[in-house]
Protein backbone atom coordinates (compact mmCIF):
# COMPACT_ATOMS: atom_id res chain seq x y z
CA UNK A 1 0.00 0.00 0.00
CA UNK A 2 1.19 3.16 -0.67
CA UNK A 3 2.51 5.62 1.95
CA UNK A 4 0.01 8.52 3.13
CA UNK A 5 0.37 11.81 1.15
CA UNK A 6 -0.71 15.53 2.50
CA UNK A 7 -3.22 14.92 -0.62
CA UNK A 8 -4.48 11.46 0.16
CA UNK A 9 -4.88 13.00 3.85
CA UNK A 10 -7.33 15.80 2.59
CA UNK A 11 -9.33 13.23 0.61
CA UNK A 12 -9.52 11.18 3.69
CA UNK A 13 -10.76 14.17 5.32
CA UNK A 14 -13.58 15.27 3.06
CA UNK A 15 -14.92 11.16 2.88
CA UNK A 16 -14.99 11.42 6.42
CA UNK A 17 -17.25 14.71 6.36
CA UNK A 18 -19.34 12.57 3.92
CA UNK A 19 -19.33 9.61 6.12
CA UNK A 20 -20.43 11.61 8.79
CA UNK A 21 -23.21 13.30 6.82
CA UNK A 22 -24.60 9.74 5.77
CA UNK A 23 -24.55 8.52 9.65
CA UNK A 24 -21.59 6.53 9.58
CA UNK A 25 -19.90 7.66 12.42
CA UNK A 26 -17.21 4.63 13.05
CA UNK A 27 -16.49 4.91 9.23
CA UNK A 28 -14.92 8.48 9.92
CA UNK A 29 -13.23 8.03 12.74
CA UNK A 30 -11.54 5.19 11.37
CA UNK A 31 -10.53 7.72 8.69
CA UNK A 32 -9.85 10.12 10.53
CA UNK A 33 -7.24 8.34 12.40
CA UNK A 34 -4.64 8.54 10.25
CA UNK A 35 -5.67 12.40 9.31
CA UNK A 36 -4.31 13.18 13.00
CA UNK A 37 -1.71 10.89 13.64
CA UNK A 38 0.03 12.60 10.99
CA UNK A 39 -1.29 15.67 11.54
CA UNK A 40 -1.91 15.54 15.58
CA UNK A 41 -2.18 20.08 15.46
CA UNK A 42 -5.39 19.90 12.76
CA UNK A 43 -7.97 21.51 14.56
CA UNK A 44 -10.66 20.91 11.73
CA UNK A 45 -9.96 17.09 11.88
CA UNK A 46 -10.10 16.39 15.71
CA UNK A 47 -13.18 18.68 15.62
CA UNK A 48 -14.73 16.11 12.60
CA UNK A 49 -13.48 12.97 15.19
CA UNK A 50 -15.37 14.61 17.84
CA UNK A 51 -18.67 15.16 16.03
CA UNK A 52 -18.02 11.55 14.76
CA UNK A 53 -17.29 10.03 18.10
CA UNK A 54 -20.66 11.62 19.41
CA UNK A 55 -22.77 10.11 16.62
CA UNK A 56 -21.08 7.09 17.78
CA UNK A 57 -22.58 7.41 21.00
CA UNK A 58 -18.38 7.26 22.27
CA UNK A 59 -19.07 10.33 24.67
CA UNK A 60 -15.85 9.79 26.34
CA UNK A 61 -13.68 9.85 23.21
CA UNK A 62 -15.78 12.92 22.11
CA UNK A 63 -15.72 14.68 25.28
CA UNK A 64 -11.58 14.73 24.71
CA UNK A 65 -11.76 15.73 21.12
CA UNK A 66 -13.79 18.69 22.39
CA UNK A 67 -11.89 19.70 25.19
CA UNK A 68 -8.75 19.48 22.67
CA UNK A 69 -10.39 22.03 20.63
CA UNK A 70 -10.94 24.18 23.18
CA UNK A 71 -7.61 24.05 24.38
CA UNK A 72 -6.69 25.09 20.95
CA UNK A 73 -9.51 27.75 20.60
CA UNK A 74 -11.54 28.48 23.70
CA UNK A 75 -13.70 31.18 21.90
CA UNK A 76 -14.85 28.44 19.62
CA UNK A 77 -18.84 28.21 20.26
CA UNK A 78 -19.92 25.34 18.16
CA UNK A 79 -17.16 23.53 20.09
CA UNK A 80 -18.78 24.40 23.51
CA UNK A 81 -22.24 24.04 22.22
CA UNK A 82 -21.37 20.25 20.95
CA UNK A 83 -19.12 19.46 23.88
CA UNK A 84 -22.06 20.69 26.16
CA UNK A 85 -24.37 18.41 23.98
CA UNK A 86 -21.67 15.41 24.97
CA UNK A 87 -21.99 16.20 28.54
CA UNK A 88 -25.88 16.27 28.60
CA UNK A 89 -26.07 13.18 27.08
CA UNK A 90 -23.69 11.93 29.83
CA UNK A 91 -26.12 13.12 32.64
CA UNK A 92 -23.96 15.70 32.92
CA UNK A 93 -25.94 18.73 32.81
CA UNK A 94 -24.41 20.94 35.33
CA UNK A 95 -21.07 20.63 33.48
CA UNK A 96 -23.06 20.77 30.37
CA UNK A 97 -24.63 24.31 31.20
CA UNK A 98 -21.92 26.06 31.33
CA UNK A 99 -20.33 25.41 27.86
CA UNK A 100 -23.90 25.94 26.36
CA UNK A 101 -23.94 29.51 27.96
CA UNK A 102 -20.52 29.72 27.25
CA UNK A 103 -21.62 28.55 23.13
CA UNK A 104 -24.45 31.04 23.59
CA UNK A 105 -22.02 34.01 25.19
CA UNK A 106 -19.34 33.66 22.27
CA UNK A 107 -22.52 33.20 19.55
CA UNK A 108 -26.27 33.74 20.24
CA UNK A 109 -27.34 32.05 17.71
CA UNK A 110 -30.74 31.05 18.33
CA UNK A 111 -30.31 27.18 19.39
CA UNK A 112 -27.25 28.23 21.50
CA UNK A 113 -29.48 30.84 23.43
CA UNK A 114 -32.71 28.83 23.58
CA UNK A 115 -29.66 25.46 24.78
CA UNK A 116 -28.09 27.96 27.28
CA UNK A 117 -31.55 28.82 29.68
CA UNK A 118 -30.09 31.90 30.51
CA UNK A 119 -33.36 32.22 32.81
CA UNK A 120 -32.80 29.07 34.65
CA UNK A 121 -30.47 27.96 37.77
CA UNK A 122 -27.97 25.90 36.37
Amino acid sequence: MPEPTPETHVIDYRAAEQLLAARDPRGAVKLLDSVITAHPENTAARLLRARAFFGAAQLRAAELEFHIVLEREPDNAFAHFALARTLERASRRAEATRHFRLAAALDPRPDFVEAARFGEQG
